[in-house]
């Protein structure tokens, strides 16, 4: 939370100036997307973000869901109410247990093609193996993508980027 509070400190300025550009520009709706989610042990809460998803600050501007504990920084993806992912058999007990995360495993290697349950794998597997190190991993990829694609590529990849097989499950394949 502390973090938290301190990213959002931060963070704040640039919110301000594209909370202020949105509306100036007076979009239908609002400067803020509202979404029902549902938070830990499965209490809904209403998922409040900029609508400048093309900028990448939704995620920042959603800051305030971690320092109010709905929230943490890195988690499995939050979900809506009712979203069968979190009532599927042995899911439930992860799901509830761990906090919806800002960021997470199946955000950062979510790709186009990716198939639709791979994102819960993901999930399911940072539930199963998450530890400080990872957490910092997945934190330092989400920072790191939106610079590499900002700078069109001039950023070099390090090597302490996950790879695509890190949240395999044994025995998984996409062909099944």
């Amino acid at each position: 939370m502390l973090l938290g509070s301190a990213l959002l400190l931060l963070a704040a300025p640039a919110l301000a100036a594209a909370a202020l550009a949105l509306a100036v520009r007076r979009r239908p709706g609002g400067v803020l997307d509202r979404s029902p989610r549902t938070g830990p042990a499965g209490r809904p809460f209403v998922l409040r973000s900029l609508r400048t998803r093309r900028l990448r600050l939704d995620v920042l501007s959603r800051l305030p869901h971690v320092v109010l504990g709905e929230l943490s920084l890195v988690g499995p993806e939050p979900l809506a109410p009712g979203d069968e992912r979190g009532t599927a058999a042995g899911a439930r007990d992860w799901r509830r247990e761990l906090k919806p995360g800002l960021t997470g495993l199946a955000q950062v290697r979510r790709r186009s093609t990716m198939p639709w349950d791979e994102a819960d794998l993901l999930d399911q597997h940072y539930a199963e193996h998450r530890r400080t190190a990872l957490d910092l991993a997945i934190l330092a990829e989400a920072v790191h993508s939106p610079l590499r694609r900002a700078l069109g590529g001039l950023v070099r990849r390090g090597q302490a980027c996950l790879s695509d097989t890190d949240h395999r499950l044994p025995n998984y394949s996409v062909a099944e």
